[in-house]
Order: structure tokens, then sequence, then C-alpha cells
């Protein structure tokens, strides 16, 4: 990571790790460039420039005063808080000295005497990650021409960062809105004669024997807005025989006309042609299957060639992975209902499964609010504008694009069916209309199926891939619990006790206080039972509360019990108020004896938070003992490891007598390298990836593993960087718990590690 040059940096410059900086799309071009990947030459606006500029024009509380006035269930709310927070940004003056640097890079794309045509195309800090879809929200800007006009489209590339749908989105998710910045990627235009899409396994069936690369004439924004629908290839990944080719008719295409984008008609004799010829298909593939082997997981690749030439422009994560047999059984009592159905309509199959309901046929995205949960929205073609709509719907069903169009993406990953490229959906299904989808074979029919039950609900047994290293879920919400005990886990790795205390919503002093001590032992317990049982007899690692002062104030009653601290973070936390104040930790200890002793759960553990000396240590384990809870077979104490003085002193806290450690490597990230990452001055210097973080890490593991004690690890690290689990298995770590959606993709790198380490 660059330090000298902070608000403008080379692709070269940067790498998948500078997330932080330069945001997901950023790293990512910033890594396959450096690796020798074709990428077009171009540099990138830092989110530190972003946050400056932010700053400088005292925006952060206009802003703020902006949302709070939002009604988040009123669409016209939304639109007119977005316009008003973007014009704020648009029309605030960018500074000389970042004009100035800009501008210097800017020249070496198009030389002196020349300005470059050039993309702006914008990079939030959580976009392309495996736990936030943040792709797709902001915008991007083609054929940009002249100093002025670049630093017009950087400050409304900006400005999208306040999109109605991605401040929508980032409230449906909790994200908080100051906390994700934004960098801006500058690259120089490829004129695209042809482009399209390539996934390195075949996204609809998870076949991972598969390239699927998928073909448009002209600019790439017609595939992914599925405007066209696109050439389908298939090839091997094998030995690159090209096995399936669906050519498609287009009628339009993106070109550039003069410094404009405008939209050509194509001769019927043209538009039926093939988009890219064969050895186009397999030098596509070739490097599809080089991009997948760097980032050792099947990679989504946007891609363009100007003058016969291909050039990778974006790369990013399959995150919609899915069990192969997902759906099997219910797609065979499918088979025996269509003998009785009239089929009305076949497109491509976008995504699998197999849903009725009544048909919401929308003109424009302007009329989502009509879809209800349970509908099968029907339209031309959606966009992040149809998102909201289509997280309630059944199923969806469009007249145009393919398998990589804005659809068949967000369907995937919803993980509901859908069906596109029909042509005439819109026009053949009525409003009302009851049908059925069937995502897998991209047929629709009339009326609604009576799909055998069992088939269709019953979670049927999935050949998991055994490893060596454990694998855990990070899990804190118990709606989420019997959904995550049926992935291929080992169990709960990190369960924060967080979330669940502030459902319940009191400060539990208030509540002690009040003379309602048993009620906060029955809810906490009632939701830690769910997990327990969900879960059973795989371990459940409960994390005993780590309430900050300030987030502690947030409860009902909290402001009578909580000062006020300059640095929260380093202060009124973890075990120390335990031991200072033990009669909110004894009411956690009386849940967990509830459900170990009186519901029978024996597989609940604990784990303690933030133990900054031994000596606390010591203090805390008199307070379980003495609460009835000793360490055994069956309970284990862990020890959560995140401050430098537990990696320097872990000999000593191992002697004071623990099961395991489990690394927080957000905190301890944070602690190492002196920076908060909430502070947006100092977050691009925040990295799990540091050489000193992964000292530490190491350090740890083996003085675990020297010890016979358990070793984990369960900060953001592992399902961020899918490299760092590869340090982790060579290292000897016992286990790995990530959030849900990394679960499978971790345990196959895991797999893969292992292989290597035998071999």
């Amino acid at each position: 990571m660059p330090h000298n040059r902070v608000f403008v940096v080379d692709f070269k410059d940067v790498d998948k790790h500078d997330i932080p900086l330069v945001g997901g799309k950023g790293a990512n071009l910033g890594e396959i460039a450096r690796s020798g990947f074709p990428v077009p030459n171009g540099f990138i606006v830092t989110s530190k420039a972003y946050y400056t500029f932010i700053k400088e024009n005292n925006l952060a509380t206009k802003i703020r005063h902006l949302l709070n006035t939002v009604n988040y269930n009123n669409p016209n709310s939304l639109n007119e808080v977005s316009s008003h927070i973007k014009k704020l940004i648009i029309h605030s003056p960018v500074s000389d000295e970042l004009k100035n640097e800009i501008f210097g890079f800017y020249k070496r794309l198009g030389g002196v005497f020349k300005d470059a045509l050039v993309a702006a195309r914008s990079s939030a800090t959580s976009e392309d990650l495996p736990q936030a879809s943040f792709a797709g929200q902001q915008e991007t800007f083609l054929n940009v021409k002249g100093e002025a006009n670049l630093i017009l489209k950087i400050r409304e590339a900006w400005a999208s960062l306040f999109n109605a749908r991605a401040i929508f989105y980032r409230h449906e998710n909790h994200f908080d809105h100051f906390k994700i910045g934004i960098a801006v990627v500058v690259q120089k235009m490829v004129e695209s004669e042809k482009s399209g899409i390539m996934f390195t396994i075949d996204p609809v069936t998870n076949d991972k024997t598969k390239i699927v690369v998928e073909a448009i004439f002209g600019l790439g924004e017609f595939i992914v807005q599925g405007t066209e629908t696109p050439d389908h290839y298939e090839v091997s990944k094998q030995n690159f025989d090209i096995l399936a080719k669906n050519i498609s008719v287009q009628t339009i295409s993106l070109k550039k006309v003069g410094n404009q984008n405008k939209t050509v008609k194509l001769s019927s004799r043209t538009g039926k042609k093939q988009k890219i010829s064969e050895s186009e298909i397999i030098e596509l593939a070739r490097l599809g299957k080089k991009l997948e082997h760097h980032y050792y997981f099947p990679q989504d690749i946007e891609w363009a060639i100007e003058k016969n030439k291909i050039y990778i422009v974006q790369t990013r994560p399959i995150t919609t992975i899915k069990t192969k047999k997902n759906g099997e059984e219910s797609q065979k009592s499918m088979m025996q209902e269509e003998k009785h159905h009239e089929l009305i309509l076949k497109g491509s199959p976008a995504s699998p499964g197999i849903k009725s309901g009544p048909a919401k046929v929308l003109a424009s995205e302007k009329e989502i609010g009509k879809v209800s949960t349970g509908d099968i929205l029907i339209a031309k073609q959606t966009n992040p504008d149809y998102v909201p709509a289509m997280k309630k719907a059944a199923a969806i069903v469009t007249d145009e694009g393919g398998r990589t169009s804005h659809a068949a993406i967000v369907s995937r990953e919803l993980g509901i069916p859908a069906v596109v490229g029909t042509e005439k959906a819109t026009k053949i299904i009525k409003n009302g209309m009851v049908i059925t989808v069937n995502g897998t074979s991209g047929e629709i029919y009339k009326g609604g199926f009576k799909l055998d039950s069992s088939s269709q609900n019953a979670k049927k047994p999935q050949e998991f891939i055994k490893t060596k290293t454990k694998v855990y879920v990070n899990l804190a919400e118990p709606e989420f619990a019997k959904e995550a005990a049926t992935l291929d886990v080992n169990g709960v790795g990190l369960l924060r006790a967080e979330f669940m205390m502030a459902g319940i919503g009191v400060h539990p002093k208030k509540m002690i206080k009040d003379g309602k001590r048993q009620e906060f032992i029955d809810k906490l317990a009632m939701q830690l039972e769910i997990f327990c049982s969900s879960f059973n007899p795989r371990p459940v690692v409960y994390r005993a509360s780590d309430f900050k002062t300030n987030e502690y104030r947030n409860l009902v009653g909290g402001k009578s019990y909580e000062p006020v601290e300059p640095n929260p973070m380093l202060g009124y936390r973890g075990v120390f108020r335990y031991i200072n104040d033990p009669e909110v930790f004894e009411l956690e200890l009386s849940a967990i004896k509830k459900v170990r002793d009186k519901k029978g759960y024996k597989n609940l553990w604990l784990m303690l938070p933030f133990v900054r000396t031994v000596k606390e240590l010591v203090l805390v384990k008199k307070i379980i003992s003495s609460n009835g809870l000793f360490r055994g077979p069956n309970f284990k104490i862990w020890m959560m490891v995140e401050i430098p003085s537990n990696v320097i002193l872990l000999e000593k806290f191992i002697y004071a007598g623990i099961d395991g450690v489990s690394i927080g490597s957000n905190d301890l990230s944070m602690l190492i390298l002196g920076t908060d990452r909430d502070n947006s001055e100092v977050a691009h210097e925040f990295n799990e990836q540091d050489e000193a973080v992964l000292w530490a890490i190491e350090n740890t593991i083996k003085t675990c593993h020297k010890h016979n004690i358990t070793s984990s690890i369960c900060g953001q690290a592992p399902s961020s960087y899918p490299a760092l689990v590869e340090k982790l298995v060579k290292w000897g770590v016992t286990s790995v718990s990530v959030s849900r959606d990394a679960v499978e993709h971790t345990r196959k790198i895991i797999s893969e590690c292992e292989k290597k380490i035998v071999l």
C-alpha cells in the first residue's frame, strides 16, 4: 500500500488487500494489473480523497441531517433526500491540491498535448466483498475527456454513493452511511467492438468443469443491464473444447460516436452473426482459468475486445455458489407436474428453483410499489432500482438479458428462481395471472404447482467436504440459527452476545433495579437455546457481552449507568467490567447454566472478550466457578486474542487455565497498528494483512499448538482474504470461524490447502 501519495494512486501501487483505500473494484484492478493480466492503463482517486473532500466542505453534518428526514417506506422521500445530498456534493469545490494531483496522473494517460478518453468508475470500499453486494449501486461514466469534465465526473461518482437505492440498501443492511467510502477508478477507455462477461463456473448449475462466456457487439453496458440477450458459449475448463454455443439475435448496440455513447441499430444480417470467434472464446477461457487460479476462487469477469486485443476490465468473486444437488428432488416433482400444465413461455435459465405465484408486470422501476411478497416479478429488464421489489418477489422473469444480466445475478444472490431472455413475457403474461417459474429449465407454466412438500422443503443430506481444520460460523441473530445449522460447519465459533442483549432492549442494570433479573435471564436463555438446539451436539461458543459504554448507553436506561468516555474502544469493556461490577456478567452466567443444566444442552461453551491481563483472567474465572460453571470435557472456556498483551504473554494466559483462543483480527489489527478503522482520517491504514498483524497471528497459533490448546480466528479477515486462510492452515490453526456466506468457499480453500500440505 502506498504511503506517500494517498489521494491518487497508480494501478501498480495497489493490490487486493487495499479495499479500504481504493474500494473493491480498484483493489481487484490493481491486483490483476500487477499480476500481468491485460488491463487498460489507469489510476485511482482514493477513498482518502473522498473523505477529505467531505471534511473540507463540512458536508457530513448536512448529509446526516438530510438522512434523518428519510421515510424509508416512501420511494419519493428517498429520491428527494438523495437528490439534495447529490447536489451538495456535486456543487462543492475540489481543492487545488487534489485537482493538480489528478491532472498529473491524467496527463500520463493521454500525453502532454492530448486529452485521454477515459472511463470514471465508482469503487465503494464495501464493494465486491463476499458479505455485501454493493456492486451496481454507484455510477460509471464513459467517454470522459478533458480535465474539467473529469473533475465533474469524479464529483458525480462521489455523489452516487448517495443514490436512493444505495441509501436504501445500507439502511436495510444496517451499514453506517459514513463508514463506507468511495474511490474512483479512472481508466483509459476501451472502445469495445465486442464485450461481455465470463464466469469460471456455470453460474446456474455451479458446474465447475465449465467456463461460461457471454458476448455482444459494442460496449458491455447492454449485457449487464439486460437490454440485449447475449451469445452464450460454454467451454471445457480442462481442455478448452467449446461444448455449447447459443447465438442470439442482437438488434442494437452501444457504440462511441464522437465523445458520446449512442445506441446504434444493427442490420438483421449483422445481428444474427456469432459475436466472437472460436479463437477468442478459447483465449478468454484461458484467461478466466488463470484468474480463478490466481484468486483460488471462481470469478465473475468483465472483458472487452478492441482491435482484436482482449482486455480484462473487472473481476470479482462469485458470491452465489450453492450446492450442486440443491433442488434436484423438487425438480423431479416439477417434471411430474409439468405433464398436466400448459407451457406458456421459455427463456434462458438464470437462477435455479421452482416457484408459483401471481404475476406482477412492471413497465418500469417506478412501479415497484405494486409488488407484494410472493409475487412473480415480470419486467422487460431490471436494474438496481428494482432491488427492493426483487427482495419481495418469489421469482423473476424478464424479456431480455442473459445469465449474466442484472436480473440473473441478483436473483442468484437472493436465492430465488429466474428466467431471462423470454422476449415476450411482458406481453403474454397478464397482471394477476398465476404462473409457475422453473429457473432450472427456463420454462414458465400457467397455473400453480402443488409440489410434494417432502421433496420441496425437506433438507436432504449433503456431501460435505471433510477437512482436518474445522470451519465454524459467526452468528448473532437467533432467526438465522436453523438455516446456518444446515451449512457445512462444525459449530458456532462466535456467538455475539450484544445482538441478543440489544434485542431485549433494556439496560440489564435497569432490569435488575426494576426487579426483572429473572426476566432478563429467561429472555437471554431462550435465545441461547435456539442456537444450541439447532446445532446440537456441535459446540456453540458464546462470547460474553462486550458492549462499549457508548453502545450500552443506547439501551433503555443506559445513560443512567454508563459513563461518557472519550475513547470507548479502549475504555470500560470486556472482562475488566465483569470484575469491577459482576452483576450483569452473572446474569449471563445464569442464562448459560439454565440452557446447560435445565434444558440439557451441554454444547454451550463460553468465550471471554478483551482480557487485558493475566490477573484479570484469574479473577474472572473465580466468578465463573462461584456461579457453578466449571471447565471440563463438555464445558470449554476460550479467550479472545485481540490485544497485543494477549500475544506477548500468551503462555502465561495458557498457564492460568484456558481451553482455547479465538483471534479477533479486527481489534487486534487496530491495536497493533494504532489505527481506528471507524475513523475516516486513518481508516485507510487499517490492514489485517499487515506483516505485524500476520506475525502476531502466526505466533499465537504456533504457541497454542505447542501447549496443546485449540486456536481459532473469528474476525473479518478470513471471510475477506482467502489467501490468509492458506497461511492459517499452514501455521496449524485448529478452526476458522467465518460469516455464513463465506462458509462454503472457506471450506474449499482449506481442503485445497490441506491437500497441498499432504503432497
